[in-house]
């Protein structure tokens, strides 16, 4: 009974807390599709300012006016240290892309499709990356997933910022964290000014967060 109650206690706690890379944790999720076309953006203009996106593929957000900065806006949290020195493969292909040329203010999430609050509010980052198209940069880390379980989520839930992959989980050592969802607020110095680890964000806190530490307005 005690092996029972404990087998559907986990899905609830990981749910909330962060889900790490061991296999007891993640998710079954069916990797029999064929392989298709990437559901995410391409990366080149990760290394571009935001306003100074390449026009995307059909359907994609065109790029708004300038990044909005509130006056006023509290000195950013965090400690300011630059990204680490890092270079990763881009899910579509193409060039691979060092973190430090990521043009700012971005907001880079650290997810999994084995992850369920990594699932869980995805969405919201699809919808952050619509609503400052052009003002700022939204992309996604995919960390030790499979490509067919990372390209099903995609294509489910709708994804289409620029994902990045790091199988190896380097960005999170570097960082000297063992949990994900992993978000991680860059201003347009390129010096990270916040990194949430508080479990699934929604679409108000994740606007909140963008507005405190990095003085952009995220329209609703």
């Amino acid at each position: 009974m005690n092996r029972r109650l404990a087998a559907l206690l986990v899905p609830a706690l990981l749910a909330v807390a962060g889900c790490t890379g061991t296999e007891a944790q993640r998710s079954t999720i069916p990797t029999g599709r064929a392989e298709r076309p990437s559901p995410f953006a391409d990366c080149a203009a990760l290394t571009r300012p935001p306003g100074d996106a390449a026009p995307g593929p059909a359907g994609t957000p065109t790029p708004g006016p300038a990044a909005t900065v509130t006056a006023g806006t509290p000195a950013p949290a965090g400690d300011g240290s630059r990204l680490p020195a890092l270079t990763l493969n881009c899910f579509t292909g193409g060039a691979p892309v060092a973190l430090r040329d990521i043009q700012g203010p971005a907001v880079i999430n650290l997810w999994a499709s084995w992850c369920p609050p990594c699932r869980k509010e995805l969405p919201a980052f699809q919808q952050l990356s619509e609503r400052t198209a052009g003002r700022l940069q939204v992309l996604g880390v995919n960390s030790r997933d499979t490509r067919t379980a990372a390209q099903a989520i995609g294509e489910d839930f709708g994804i289409r910022f620029p994902v990045l992959v790091d199988q190896g989980e380097a960005l999170q050592r570097e960082l000297r964290r063992n949990a994900i969802p992993l978000t991680l607020l860059v201003d347009a110095e390129g010096r990270v000014r916040h990194v949430d680890a508080s479990g699934a964000l929604d679409d108000v806190r994740l606007a909140a967060l963008v507005r405190q530490h990095l003085g952009v307005a995220v329209p609703a």
